[in-house]
């Protein structure tokens, strides 16, 4: 028998728990609903689903702080987390983001557009793991365990730096545009300003120290890449 993926449900509303509950069933998913953190961290505790679905609101701790909780464990880390709000400004988009949500749904939503985006993050969960440890040199980093190293000494990464330097070593050596980051790292169906691609690029070469960082360069009018071959950079510029 096909085992259906499973979705938990973070929502202290009892009508809109039940309206994504009935469309995920219909869409072969399986839905567990939560109506607050201290539920919701119950069932993660007893087996973790394949995506979660997270209320900003909540009763006591807020879906903002459990999402950063949750990203920080090694056990949930690994699991999307699809954030469901009335929350619709860019800056609370780009918050939910930082504190580690793959993608952001702003209510009223459609529930099509919903059940579409939790099988995206799970399209883009998946190849995530095929290749687990990607080298580039002296630097390293682990998608299975989350963990990334420079020249055998750890670096420590927040989730938006980890997934962006994932894709780049998995694409190594080629030129990105901000608009196929934002596509590729935050989700196709995220709305936020291209100019959020420059201040994770700026983060994730602050935590990477000199060496390493000077692996990611900036081409002028056109991108970023990460190469191994930094010495002509005589065309780019490693500043953000």
């Amino acid at each position: 028998m096909r085992r259906l993926p499973g979705v938990l449900i973070v929502e202290d509303e009892p009508a809109i728990a039940e309206l994504i509950s009935v469309n995920l069933r219909h869409s072969g998913f399986r839905p567990i609903w939560a109506m607050d953190g201290a539920t919701a961290q119950a069932e993660l505790d007893a087996v973790l689903p394949d995506v979660i679905l997270l209320d900003w609101m909540l009763p006591g701790e807020s879906g903002l702080t459990l999402a950063k909780r949750w990203r920080a464990h090694p056990r949930t880390k690994a699991v999307p987390i699809i954030m469901l709000t009335a929350r619709g400004d860019e800056i609370d988009r780009v918050a939910g983001l930082d504190a580690g949500a793959d993608d952001y749904i702003a209510k009223p939503f459609s529930t099509k557009e919903m059940v579409a985006r939790i099988r995206a993050v799970l399209r883009r969960r998946a190849p995530e793991m095929e290749e687990a440890v990607v080298t580039m040199g002296r630097l390293s980093l682990d998608a299975a365990t989350y963990r990334v190293a420079f020249e055998d000494q750890p670096v420590k990464l927040g989730p938006t730096e980890f997934k962006l330097l994932h894709y780049l070593m998995t694409h190594a050596e080629r030129v990105h545009s901000r608009s196929q980051l934002l596509d590729q790292v935050w989700g196709d169906h995220v709305f936020i300003e291209e100019r959020t691609v420059d201040v994770h690029v700026k983060r994730l070469r602050e935590a990477l120290g000199d060496q390493a960082s000077a692996m990611i360069e900036t081409v002028r009018g056109a991108g970023y890449r990460i190469t191994t071959q930094t010495q002509g950079m005589n065309e780019t510029s490693a500043a953000a």
